[in-house]
C-alpha cells in the first residue's frame, strides 16, 4: 500500500532483496556530498533491552536534524524486533516499537525520510497496521521451492540478474543453473558471477552450469530426479547414497526427488501418447499445447499457486520420457508407494530400500 514518500519499509524473509532494496533507495534518497547526510542504525537486537536502546536511537536520529542544515535519510538497517520472536514479544520491545509508530503517524520532519528493514514483521500488530498506511511497504519473500511452478519464477529473476552482468545461457543452460542452484538469491548472485567468470564472453552452456555451479540441497534432489529419468542407475545410487550419509532423511528424498520426477514422467508420457504432444526445445509451445487441451484432461497435472497449470517440470519430463513407457513409469509408481510403506513400517535400511527401488525402476526384466 501506498503511503507517505518521507516513510519507506522493505521487509521479507529474503534478506539479500530486502538488503538491495533498501541500500538502492538510500542512494537515491539521500543527499548527495553530504556524510551527515544519511544516518544508519544497526537494527540487530541482542534482547529487548537492545531493542529498545535501538529504537530509542532511530527515534533521537529522526528528531535530530544535520547541524549544517538541508536534508536527512536515516535508514533502520536489518531490525529483528518486527517480528513473532522472543525479543519482538517483549513488553519493553513494544512499548518502544509502539513510540516509534506514534512519532510516525504525528508526521517525520519536513527534511527527514526514513527507511526501514527488516526480515519479519508481525502484520497482527498495530505498529505494521499503522505503518502501512503511512509508509510506502514493499515485501521480498523466497520463492518456496516446495510449490509447483517456482521454476519459472525463478528464472525469470535469474535471466534479469544474468542480463546485467551480461551473462547469457543457451539451450536449457538457465534451466539446468537454476534447478542446480535453487532460489535463495544471495546464492543465485554468487553462482551467476562464478559461472560468467568462467565462460567469460560466451554464452555458458549446460556442460559449463554443470562443471562450474555447485548444486544446492535444492539441486542435489533436481539431480537424483534427472539420473533416474535419463536411466543413470550408477549416478543415482551414488546420489542418495551422498545424501543418506549427510543425514538427509530417506523418505524426504523418496518424496522429494523421486516420487515428484516419477509422476511427471508418467504425465508427460501420457499426454505424448494420448494426445500426440510433440516434445521439442520450445517451453512455450509445449505449455501452450497443454493449456489448450480440454480441462478434463488436465485436472490431475500439478498447479502453480495462480492456479495454472506447472507446465515446465512436465516439459523437463517429457524430453526424456521416451526412455519409459507408460506401463514401466505406472509400475515404478507402485514401486514408489511400496518403498514409502516399508521406510516408515519397517526396521529395514533405508539405503537399501532406495536402492532396491531405483534399480527396480531402471532395471526393467528381460
Amino acid at each position: 500500500m501506498a503511503g507517505s514518500s518521507q516513510i519507506y519499509a522493505f521487509f521479507g524473509n529474503d534478506e539479500a532483496q530486502v538488503k538491495e532494496a533498501a541500500l538502492g533507495l538510500s542512494g537515491k534518497i539521500a543527499p548527495k556530498d553530504d556524510e551527515f547526510g544519511l544516518e544508519v542504525i544497526a537494527g540487530g537486537a541482542d534482547n529487548a533491552e537492545h531493542a529498545t536502546r535501538i529504537v530509542a536511537s532511530t527515534i533521537e536520529a529522526i528528531q535530530t536534524l544535520p547541524f549544517f542544515g538541508g536534508d536527512k535519510v536515516v535508514w533502520l538497517q536489518s531490525a529483528n524486533f518486527f517480528g513473532d520472536n522472543q525479543t519482538g514479544k517483549a513488553e519493553s520491545t513494544l512499548s518502544s516499537v509502539e513510540a516509534l509508530g506514534d512519532l510516525l503517524a504525528a508526521g517525520l520532519p519536513p527534511d527527514v525520510k526514513l527507511i526501514i528493514s527488516a526480515t519479519e514483521v508481525d502484520k497482527r500488530r498495530a505498529f505494521y497496521k499503522k505503518l502501512n498506511k503511512l509508509a510506502e511497504v514493499k515485501f521480498f519473500d523466497k520463492v518456496d521451492v516446495s510449490k509447483p511452478g517456482w521454476e519459472t519464477e525463478v528464472m525469470s529473476w535469474t535471466s534479469r540478474r544474468a542480463a546485467e552482468i551480461e551473462l547469457e545461457f543457451e539451450g536449457a543452460a538457465l534451466e539446468r543453473f537454476v534447478l542446480m542452484v535453487g532460489a535463495e538469491t544471495r546464492v543465485l548472485d554468487a553462482e551467476l558471477e562464478k559461472l560468467s567468470l568462467y565462460v567469460g564472453d560466451r554464452p555458458a552452456s549446460e556442460k559449463d552450469v554443470s562443471n562450474i555451479v555447485s548444486a544446492s540441497h535444492v539441486g542435489i534432489i533436481f539431480e537424483i530426479g534427472d539420473a533416474i529419468a535419463r536411466k543413470n542407475l550408477p549416478k543415482a545410487l551414488s546420489l542418495i547414497e551422498q545424501q543418506l550419509r549427510k543425514g538427509e532423511n530417506a523418505v524426504g528424498i523418496l518424496l522429494a526427488a523421486i516420487v515428484p520426477r516419477v509422476r511427471n514422467l508418467l504425465h508427460a508420457r501420457d499426454l505424448i501418447e494420448r494426445h500426440g504432444l510433440r516434445v521439442g526445445r520450445n517451453y512455450q509451445g509445449f505449455a501452450k499445447s497443454i493449456e489448450a487441451l480440454p480441462k478434463s484432461e488436465t485436472a490431475h497435472l500439478p498447479r502453480k499457486k495462480d492456479g495454472g497449470i506447472s507446465a515446465y517440470p512436465l516439459f523437463l519430463a517429457a524430453q526424456v520420457s521416451n526412455r519409459f513407457n507408460s506401463e514401466e513409469l505406472r509400475n515404478a509408481l507402485e514401486a514408489c508407494l511400496e518403498a514409502n510403506e516399508r521406510l516408515v513400517t519397517t526396521q529395514l535400511e533405508p539405503h537399501l530400500v532406495l536402492n532396491q527401488l531405483v534399480t527396480k525402476i531402471l532395471v526393467q526384466p528381460s
